[in-house]
C-alpha cells in the first residue's frame, strides 16, 4: 500500500512524518549496535535490498491502494521489532528515492504499514512463546505462515480506515472493491514469511534473532 500525502490533508501527513521520525529514533535507540556481527549487517542490508524488489512488483486499483508483498513479518523475525522498523524506513526511502513512492507520505506509510505489520507479529510472537508448545513447526506455521498473512491484512486495515477517515475513497468501494484483494495477497505474504523462514532456520539460523536452537530443537522432557 503505496498513500500519497495527497489524500490525507494539509496537516496530517506533516503530522505522521514528525510522529514517524519519533518512533524511528526510539527504535534506533533500542537496537543494540555493538552487538550486532559483520553477518548480522550484511544479512540486514541484503533484507532491505529483497524487500525493496518485492514492493516494486506491485499492481494497483487507484493513488494510495497499490497490491504488493510487505515483508514486515520476516523482518521482524529475521532481526527482531526495532532493526526490522528500520528497515522497512529503509525500504520506503528507496522506493522514494527511485521515484515509486510520495516523499511526503513516507510517514504516512511507516506508521500505517510497517507499524502495525511489525507489532502484530511482535505480539503473535509472544504469545506463540507464552501459550503454546516449543516446537519447531509451532514457529514456522505460526510465527512465519500465520503471523506473516495476518500483519499484511493488518497494515492493510490500517491504510483503508485511514482512507475512509479521511474522504479519499467511499467505505463501500474501498471494502467491496479493495479489501478482497488484500485478502487474498496476505496468502501469498503467509507463504512467502513462512518459506523463507523454514529456508533460513535449516541452513542460516544465526540469521534469525528471534530462533533458539535450546528453544525448538530440544525435546527434553520438561524443557521451558
Amino acid at each position: 500500500m503505496d498513500l500519497p500525502a495527497s489524500l490525507f490533508g494539509s496537516w496530517f501527513p506533516w503530522l505522521a512524518d514528525g510522529l514517524a521520525l519519533a518512533g524511528l529514533s526510539l527504535a534506533a535507540w533500542r537496537v543494540s549496535w555493538r552487538a550486532l556481527d559483520a553477518a548480522a549487517l550484511n544479512a540486514w542490508m541484503g533484507a532491505c535490498v529483497f524487500d525493496l524488489m518485492l514492493c516494486l512488483l506491485r499492481a494497483g486499483l487507484h493513488p494510495g491502494l497499490s497490491f504488493h508483498l510487505l515483508g514486515a513479518a520476516l523482518f521482524a523475525l529475521l532481526m527482531g521489532p526495532w532493526l526490522a522498523l528500520l528497515a522497512l524506513a529503509a525500504v520506503q526511502i528507496g522506493l522514494a528515492a527511485g521515484g515509486h513512492a510520495d516523499w511526503q507520505g513516507l510517514g504516512l506509510n511507516w506508521l500505517l504499514t510497517a507499524l502495525p505489520a511489525v507489532a502484530l507479529t511482535g505480539g503473535a510472537l509472544a504469545l506463540a512463546r507464552r501459550f503454546l508448545p516449543p516446537h519447531l513447526f509451532v514457529y514456522i506455521f505460526v510465527n512465519g505462515f500465520l503471523a506473516g498473512g495476518a500483519s499484511l491484512i493488518g497494515a492493510a486495515l490500517c491504510g483503508l480506515l485511514a482512507l475512509g477517515l479521511a474522504g479519499a475513497y467511499p467505505w463501500d468501494g474501498l471494502l467491496a472493491e479493495a479489501l478482497p484483494y488484500y485478502f487474498l495477497l496476505s496468502w501469498s505474504e503467509a507463504f512467502t514469511t513462512g518459506l523463507l523462514l523454514a529456508v533460513l532456520v535449516v541452513y542460516r539460523p544465526q540469521w534469525v534473532a528471534t530462533f533458539d536452537d535450546g528453544r525448538y530443537l530440544d525435546d527434553k522432557p520438561g524443557k521451558p
